[in-house]
């Protein structure tokens, strides 16, 4: 199983958010890419990066720290927030990241968003489908929709969808626990698909359950902020790991 930090960026700042609200942000102090330099310098290999200010307006902003990570660590880095047109994308290639998460677009875009699997192919484009009580929720989570979690997930799984990453809101930042009995059901539901979790993790041990029900990968980012996973601690995992 992969583990992944994620780095949110909010006006060229790591930064957090709990159950996806602004007004409960807390800005950290290592900038992007020293963090970014901090876990490949332990063995991790990938990085979730989320452009926070793309989200909201709707296109990609944080372009500049994309490209810096890129240009100064081998991390490949999984960039989202704000993709919304195909400017946006090839802008996020053309500035370092080596896949995409996608989520507004594939809500109200199917054809665009089916559109770009075929143009970049399947190990490339992600589905972003991050929920609350079941429904789908965009734009930085602010945007309600009255999708249901499974039957979004379904429609793009049967045109051939290899990654999704999901977060359930609720647990976002909370360091309450994954919600395992939701992993489990999308595992059940779709067995050929790469799941990635996200939100929740407390500490290690929460990751090593996640391995072991099956997870392609978890992103983890507030357990490690707040100090409830240290970089040795992980730099160990990977190694038992391999």
């Amino acid at each position: 199983m992969e583990i992944i930090p994620s780095i949110l960026i909010h006006k060229g700042k790591t930064t957090r958010l709990v159950n996806g609200n602004f007004k409960k942000e807390k800005i950290y102090k290592l900038s992007p890419l020293d963090l970014a330099q901090k876990f490949e310098s332990i063995g991790i290999n990938k990085l979730h990066l989320i452009d926070l200010d793309g989200a909201k307006k709707g296109h990609i902003v944080n372009y500049p720290t994309l490209e810096t990570i890129a240009g100064h660590t081998s991390l490949k880095i999984n960039f989202t927030g704000g993709l919304h047109t195909d400017g946006d994308v090839s802008k996020a290639f053309e500035f370092g990241a080596d896949s995409i998460t996608v989520s507004t677009v594939a809500i109200y875009y199917p054809e665009l968003f089916k559109a770009w699997i075929i143009s970049y192919g399947r190990e490339k484009i992600m589905l972003g489908a991050d929920s609350l009580d079941h429904q789908i929720r965009i734009g930085g989570w602010l945007k309600k929709t009255k999708i249901d979690l499974f039957k979004h997930i379904a429609y793009y799984y049967e045109k051939g969808l290899k990654y999704v990453k999901t977060t359930d809101i609720s647990r976002e930042a909370s360091l309450n626990g994954p919600p395992m009995e939701l992993y489990q059901e999308l595992l059940t539901e779709f067995p050929n698909l790469s799941i990635l979790a996200k939100g929740g993790v407390r500490d290690l041990s929460d990751i090593t359950a996640l391995k072991k029900i099956g997870m392609h990968s978890v992103i983890f980012g507030t357990s490690f902020y707040e100090g409830r996973i240290t970089l040795k601690e992980l730099s160990d995992f990977i190694a038992y790991s391999h």
